[in-house]
């Protein structure tokens, strides 16, 4: 069984935005996700910041590929992606074709796509490489 962590932004996000897609992901995806959401810390960055840092690092991992959600620019984000990339982990980018993507996110990513359904087979595929 394979497993995907669920990479997008949190802080600052509503429930809608930081739990609606991850949700969806979850219905697509055959196996395990690794949500960060689980530990909801909104409110507690200030002093919970380093647990959020190391338990984000563990999932990350643990998983066999990272499906990112990416709409707008995001501190964590970029730097789970970079982290993710730097010990070998797949990265699967989901952007609409209007979102700017910057160089640095196009350059750790392994792919970017459209939509979640194909985020989810690429990132199953690229996770049995």
């Amino acid at each position: 069984m394979t497993t995907l962590y669920l990479c997008g932004p949190i802080n600052g996000c509503t429930d809608e935005q930081a739990m609606g897609w991850r949700e969806h992901v979850k219905s697509l995806w055959v196996g395990e996700t690794l949500d960060p959401m689980r530990r909801d810390y909104r409110g507690k960055e200030a002093v919970a910041y380093r647990d959020i840092v190391e338990l984000d690092k563990i999932d990350i991992q643990r998983c066999d590929a990272v499906l990112v959600s990416y709409d707008k620019p995001s501190v964590g984000t970029s730097m789970e992606v970079l982290f993710a990339w730097q010990i070998g982990k797949p990265v699967v980018v989901v952007a609409d074709n209007k979102t700017t993507i910057s160089p640095w996110l196009r350059y750790h990513a392994h792919r970017i796509v459209g939509d979640y359904e194909t985020g989810v087979a690429v990132a199953a595929k690229l996770s049995r490489e």
